[in-house]
């Protein structure tokens, strides 16, 4: 460790990885010994590094054109070692911490310091998820940290852009089915020199995107960033020196590892666990996917092992095929889902970087939608599967806690929000694209000692917002008429889950405005609750009203509709100005071509609840009630409220409330069966009842990609190994 290397960067990495699979151990470091000689300096150095990426961050976010980056955080800043292994990172997307330590090690790995060429002032970027990334509008930047003529690091950052020149108009493009269609690819590219980008690329940003501005100015605001973080980083190892640098930044890694297993050791109870997930894919017509299934049910199950040394494997085993869609994930965006749950659950302070992945791994089998074998597959909105299935990772991890006792780091999971996105010709008169981040502000989940958090989160920025709504206005051509809570929304428990927002908007001053959601569940719930915690909703129907005609309402001083539903049902104002065929509504991908004067809503993700929803204090219904997060009808039905109303305020009645309570548990167990006579009854529709083709296209593609899974589930139920699922027919369907 005391030698300066003199080989080349492949060489390096090689060694490391030799050096980690001989020893267990980072860099094969068996003490600590920057930390044991001087403890305080070793955690100064470590706050100045951190500190560093943080402000450089934060700085670069008030230059950044994109209102995803400056409104809703939409930006990480990270330092690595030459090798590419993550050192610090700031706050921000947390997704990217060994994304892009996966994009540096590609370009080792393909002897980029031979060709192109690693020098001072080289920039690189990247968005090829295959390469390492998570998805199209993931562009990452990394540069060289040189001293001395020596490569001691990378610096890097990433931004999440709000259009890529796809085949819909924004960043998220739902209806990729192959790679060809998601837009503006750069794989790994030296894209500048001398710290400044290149002309030629600079060109081809503002040829190949609808909106070249928000990509130009973000890649200048994280060049920025980076540029800052070498800078410090310099002078720091100009007043400690390259060796002493290089060690104390290993041992950082190192120490991040252990204590990533010392953490798992200390809050969880060894053992298997096993959750999950589904995901119904929806597109409205087969002319949407015309390569792919109108109707899909993916599977996605998770089996989570953590041993008594702390270290955790997860093995997808079972998982639905990869497909012609914009969901599949690559190893990298695998990554990028992990390190999300790993920030917010057990690796949230102390030293957060590739240590910690190095206390876990992940079986991701080839050829299924966690690590597709077709590199020409869409993997454009691959959040819409990373989002469920390490929100189950989360609750498999909150069993584990929760059977240690740490019921205060019990949360039932991240949700999956929707983005909207849209193109077209703007109020100004020019071509435009741009993604919506308002969905940054979802519901969370509950947690095991409170509610969760309402219209406030999103799993993959747990920082961000929804932005200020004339900043919006400004990117899209639309006007708000509101900004509605989804009462009912979330999912009811003893804590309930946060509850989502509908927006509505007036299409304004465009002749041509084409709006594309991103993938969602619509018709199968993906955010799941815990301990007997309720599920919350699927998304709500985007309503959509051709030829709207306001000025009708405003000439009557009638009221204008605010939200597209009141109490459940459509808004009389909306159903009033529909009626001429004009009002629209669509459960999966919505895509349409809007103009002045129509109006479009959209909803968002709540998250699922924790605990018997009888459990609930009264009072805490009570308060939701006066808020409007939560309706008198389902308040009684589920948590087995009495509501009264006192001089025109609603009151929980607590005496007949816990009668009520009473009677529903009676009841209850009265109507419970032993889990033999409910398995018995299942197998028995199993072998007996026709299922939803969509339900059969999913058992058999699993079977046939995982003999080990179809074993499992067939000795489960009791069914021999051949068994076939039947697929109704549509006249069954429709009974």
């Amino acid at each position: 460790m005391g030698e300066r290397p003199t080989r080349s960067l492949r060489e390096q990495l090689e060694q490391s990885e030799r050096l980690f699979a001989e020893t267990g151990r980072y860099q094969g470091i068996e003490r600590l010994e920057m930390k044991k000689a001087d403890p305080l300096r070793y955690e100064r150095l470590f706050s100045r590094l951190h500190s560093t990426v943080v402000a450089a961050r934060e700085g670069a976010r008030r230059i950044a054109a994109s209102p995803g980056v400056r409104e809703v955080g939409e930006m990480v800043v990270a330092l690595y070692t030459p090798e590419g292994d993550a050192v610090t990172l700031s706050t921000g997307i947390l997704v990217h911490v060994h994304t892009t330590s996966r994009f540096i090690k590609w370009m080792i790995r393909h002897d980029y310091e031979s060709d192109p060429g690693v020098n001072p002032g080289d920039i690189f970027a990247n968005n090829d998820a295959f390469i390492g990334d998570v998805q199209v509008p993931d562009v990452m930047d990394v540069i060289p940290l040189f001293g001395d003529g020596e490569l001691l690091g990378w610096v890097g950052a990433v931004t999440h852009e709000l259009e890529v020149g796809g085949i819909t108009p924004g960043g998220d493009v739902a209806l990729a089915q192959e790679r060809f269609s998601e837009g503006m690819f750069v794989c790994a590219e030296k894209v500048g020199t001398n710290d400044d980008l290149r002309r030629d690329y600079v060109i081809r940003c503002e040829r190949s995107l609808r909106e070249p501005i928000y990509w130009i100015m973000d890649e200048k605001a994280k060049i920025s960033s980076c540029l800052e973080v070498r800078d410090r980083v310099l002078e720091l190892i100009e007043d400690i020196g390259a060796d002493v640098y290089l060690r104390v930044v290993r041992e950082f890694i190192e120490e991040a590892r252990r204590s990533q297993l010392e953490r798992m050791r200390l809050m969880t109870v060894p053992g298997r666990y096993r959750g999950v997930q589904f995901y119904g894919h929806i597109a409205a017509s087969s002319r949407l996917l015309p390569l792919g299934e109108p109707e899909s049910l993916l599977h996605m199950p998770m089996e989570m092992t953590i041993g008594k040394d702390g270290f955790t494997s997860l093995d997808f085993d079972g998982s639905s095929p990869q497909g012609f869609h914009s969901m599949n994930c690559t190893p990298a965006g695998m990554d990028g889902g992990l390190f999300v749950t790993l920030t917010q659950s057990i690796g949230f302070d102390g030293k957060v970087n590739d240590g910690s992945y190095l206390g876990l791994d992940m079986h991701l089998p080839s050829g299924t939608w966690t690590n597709p074998d077709n590199e020409h597959l869409a993997t454009a909105t691959s959040w819409a599967l990373l989002l469920p299935v390490f929100g189950c990772f989360q609750r498999l991890l909150s069993r584990a806690f929760y059977a240690r006792g740490f019921h205060e780091e019990v949360f039932v999971g991240q949700t999956n929000t929707p983005m909207i996105e849209g193109g077209g010709i703007s109020q100004f008169g020019r071509p435009f694209g741009c993604a919506l981040f308002e969905c940054g502000a979802g519901g969370s989940g509950a947690r095991a000692i409170m509610d969760g958090l309402d219209t406030g989160y999103a799993g993959w920025n747990p920082e961000s917002d929804m932005g200020n709504a004339e900043v919006w206005e400004q990117a899209v051509p639309w006007v708000y008429l509101g900004r509605a809570i989804d009462a009912d929304s979330a999912g009811y428990g003893k804590r309930r889950g946060g509850v989502a927002f509908t927006s509505l908007w007036k299409i304004h001053r465009t002749p041509h405005l084409m709006l594309v959601t991103s993938e969602h569940s619509a018709r199968v719930f993906d955010n799941a609750g815990l301990c007997g915690g309720y599920p919350s909703s699927t998304i709500q129907y985007h309503y959509a009203l051709k030829g709207a005609r306001l000025e009708d309402l405003l000439s009557r001083h009638a009221a204008i509709p605010h939200q597209p539903e009141v109490n459940g049902t459509v808004d009389p104002t909306l159903e009033e100005l529909g009626r001429n065929g004009g009002l629209q509504a669509a459960d999966g991908v919505y895509v349409g071509v809007l103009a002045d004067g129509d109006l479009f809503s959209h909803s968002y993700n709540s998250g699922g609840g924790f605990g018997d929803p009888l459990d609930r204090d009264p009072e805490g219904v009570e308060r939701d009630l006066h808020r409007g997060l939560v309706g008198t009808e389902v308040s009684e039905a589920v948590n087995g409220v009495v509501v009264r109303d006192v001089d025109g305020v609603v009151r929980v009645d607590g005496p007949r409330t816990a009668d009520k309570r009473d009677e529903i548990r009676r009841r209850r167990l009265e109507e419970s069966i032993p889990v033999s006579e409910w398995h018995a009854r299942q197998r028995q529709r199993l072998e007996s009842e026709a299922l939803d083709p969509a339900v059969v296209r999913m058992y058999r593609e699993c079977r046939d990609l995982s003999p080990k899974w179809w074993r499992e589930f067939t000795s489960f139920w009791g069914l021999p190994d051949d068994f076939e699922p039947r697929p109704a027919r549509a006249e069954e369907i429709e009974r």
